[in-house]
Formats: C-alpha cells, structure tokens, sequence
C-alpha cells in the first residue's frame, strides 16, 4: 500500500560513512555489560539485557537521535584537525566551542542556545564512554561565558495561534480521512496545549505500543488524556467545544470511527488516495509541516511576504495560541501546559496584560 512518506535529503557518501561509522561507536559505548570478573549464567545475561532496554528508556527518542548528531558532528571536527575525540580534552573542546559560535567557512555561526545544546549532548557522549566531562574546566566555562555575553540575544519567539486563526486553519482542510485526521491533530494539539511530541505518541489504550507517550479516554464531558510527558506523568482534561465544527473531541471521535480505529496509535499515516489508515504512528514533523501549510492556506499574516510566513509558527504555536487565549486563572493554564512554575506559562502568553498588576501604584507612588 502506498502511503505517506518524510522527504529524505540526500547526503556526500563519505559523510554517511563518518555519521554510520559514529553510530556505531556511540553504540559501542552505550553498551552494557558484567563485570570482567563475574561469570555470565542464563539469568545474568538476561538482566544485562534489561538494563540495556532500561538504559535506552532513559532519554527520549529525539533527544538520543540529537546527541548522536552532537558527537558525530564533534568527532569529525576533531578528526580534520588531526584530533581524537576521547579521551575529553577541555582545551579542545574550548576551540569546539569558539568555533561552533565564530563560524568557519560555509558553516554558519550558531546560536548560543544550540551552542550549550551541543556542549550537553558531549557531556551525555563522555559519560556513556566512561568518561567525565567537567564543563566547569576554565577552558570550557570561560570560553563558554564569553560566547553568551558576546552573542547572547533575547529568545526569539515563535507566533501564537489564536483563535480565530485554529478555526480557520481547520476550516481549510477537506473532510476526506486524511483532513479529519490533520483536523484532530490541530484541535487536540491546541485544546490540549500538547507539544508536537505528545499529540503523535497518543495511543487509543494504555500500554497497547511499546513506543506510547500516552493515551486517551473519551468520556460524556470530554477527552482525558494521560501523558508520559518530560516533567513526568501528568492528566490533561480537553472539554467538549460549544459547536461541532471546532470541538477538539468531536474531531478525534470522527477520525477514529471513520478510520476504523481501536488500538495502537491515535495519528497514524494514510494510503496516498487518503482512503485508508495505515498503522504506522506518524512523525511529530507531520504536525509542524501541517501547522506551516495551514498558516498558508489560510492567509493568517497576509500582511507578511508569504516566504516568511511559515517561520513564524512551529508545533509550540499551538501550546502559545491556548496559554495566550484562554481567559480563565492562569493556575488553569500552567497546570494544562504542564509547567512546574507560572513564570515557564508566563513565557507563552502572547498578548498577557504585563501590567495587570501595577507594584508602582502598591508601592504608594
């Protein structure tokens, strides 16, 4: 059956072979095993085989995926400069740094907050490897401390979706299966303040996949769905809306009958005639694709050159368009967003009144 597929990019055969060739040592330094003086047995070897699946459940799947590229990256940095990545060098990884932030070549100087990305993702490589990357080595940290108070800029935000603007992405998608399914994501997401993560990794039952993030339970009132989310385990409760047209469970009610769903994933891939559901769970890059092409189709920021557009809303849009348009206490949001502290909710809150509280006039002046 023909179905949906991510766009592959291609890429130089040599540096396949240096990325493959990284894979395999991260592997072999993710590996888990007795100690050399402890004789193997049937039940030992199976515990080592446990830890291994526990080992590899400790960071998600995205996260592995971006600490592979760090190390891969660094290593053949270190290897065209006639280095060696272990044991850790503080003074290499310093020059790692200065170049990462100066930019060599056609290379583009990165950003301070992929910057401290890339130095965490080494750290994580160091001690998969038995090694111990101390970051606060002045070679790293005053390298390091120069690089932010230097190139340091205020977060750029991504734009909120409103509104008026989810009911007219929605209004823009078709009501063939695939439509209905990308009509679901877009009211869930944003009803339910989801990262892009967490809408895709929803499956209709608990523990029906070994890859869940969570799952949903479809009530009288409303959607409740349980998440395995990066604070840890937390319930979110979507309401039903006042019309069909934009009620978020209305729309996964539909997708679910229409695709004949029961079990496993909730968002899953359809034929390329959008007439059949397959049952491969989709990639969180659906759904920002889906948000960038919604934005387009349905003219929100016109007043911008349409080749800009798409950059100004990602898969937190959604999560900024609820915390920005829900009138309700801001307690309500934080605990829906799933943010330890009102200040994590604060950041998403768009058009919030900065000045509801005036301390100036408390103050007496």
């Amino acid at each position: 059956m023909d179905s949906e597929t991510d766009k592959s990019t291609s890429a130089p055969s040599g540096a396949l072979d240096d990325v493959r060739g990284d894979e395999r040592e991260q592997e072999a330094g993710n590996s888990i095993a007795l100690p050399a003086h402890v004789a193997g047995s049937g039940t030992l070897d199976h515990l080592v085989d446990t830890a291994r699946d526990y080992a590899r459940a400790a960071a998600s799947e995205n996260t592995l995926k971006a600490y592979a590229k760090d190390w891969a990256h660094f290593a053949r940095w270190c290897r065209m400069k006639g280095a060696e990545p272990l044991p850790p060098s503080p003074e290499m990884i310093g020059l790692y740094l200065a170049d990462l932030a100066a930019g060599s070549g056609p290379s583009p100087a990165l950003a301070v907050s992929t910057i401290d990305r890339r130095l965490s993702g080494l750290a994580w490589n160091y001690a998969q490897r038995g090694f111990t990357l101390d970051r606060k080595n002045r070679h790293i940290a005053t390298v390091l401390a120069g690089i932010k108070r230097k190139h340091a800029r205020p977060q750029v935000q991504k734009a909120a979706i409103l509104a008026e603007d989810i009911l007219a992405m929605v209004a823009t998608l078709p009501y063939d299966l695939r439509g209905l399914r990308d009509r679901a994501i877009l009211l869930i997401g944003y009803a339910g303040g989801l990262r892009r993560s967490e809408i895709v990794s929803l499956d209709v039952g608990k523990d029906d996949t070994p890859d869940s993030g969570g799952w949903v339970e479809i009530l009288e009132k409303g959607a409740l769905l349980t998440l395995n989310a990066k604070t840890g385990w937390r319930e979110v409760e979507i309401g039903r809306g006042s019309k069909e047209q934009s009620c978020p469970v209305h729309a996964l009610e539909q997708w679910l009958h229409f695709a004949r769903i029961d079990f496993g994933p909730v968002f899953v891939g359809t034929s390329r005639d959008g007439k059949r559901a397959s049952e491969t769970r989709l990639n969180d890059k659906h759904v920002a694709r889906l948000i960038k092409r919604c934005v387009l189709d349905a003219g929100i920021r016109s007043d911008l050159p349409e080749k800009d557009r798409p950059a100004l809303f990602s898969g937190h849009s959604l999560r900024a368009g609820l915390a920005s348009s829900a009138e309700v206490d801001e307690r309500y949001v934080q605990k829906q967003l799933g943010h330890a502290s009102a200040e994590m909710t604060r950041r998403y809150q768009r058009r919030r009144d900065r000045f509801r509280v005036n301390l100036t006039k408390a103050a007496g002046l």
